[in-house]
């Protein structure tokens, strides 16, 4: 994983399809300070996975989240994926036909993710009473 904080380019994102793999990635990803991404092979198509837990970085109100779940609906809407799970804290997508759609979307849902949280770390607190 690269530096906290810098989402990573497709043909970075790891194959956690074994066990092992997926817990080494989330390991690195959570000494890196990182958002994890992976991408899985599930029989003969692939899955999307991110979580934002293995990083220190703000949370994400949903309100936020709304322009990823659009993204999302999208893509199950056009047949890309059939399931779709999107949180403030987590995401998973799956069935997709291939590897590389899979690390387009999760290369794609890494960076939203990330720049989300740099929004979150500069962005006022609205004051209560306000």
């Amino acid at each position: 994983m690269p530096m906290p904080g810098m989402p990573l380019q497709a043909a970075l994102i790891p194959n956690c399809s074994a066990p092992e793999a997926h817990r080494a990635a989330y390991k690195k990803a959570k000494a890196s300070d990182a958002i994890f991404v992976c991408i899985a092979r599930h029989g003969n198509r692939w899955k999307v996975e991110l979580d934002t837990a293995s990083s220190r970085g703000p949370y994400v109100p949903d309100e936020a989240i709304s322009a990823l779940k659009s993204a999302a609906e999208s893509l199950v809407l056009d047949g890309t994926v059939t399931q779709a799970d999107i949180a403030s804290d987590y995401i998973s997508m799956w069935p997709i036909a291939t590897e590389e759609k899979a690390r387009e979307i999760a290369a794609a849902f890494h960076a939203a993710m990330h720049g989300l949280q740099q929004l979150q770390n500069i962005a006022p607190r609205p004051r209560k009473g306000r």
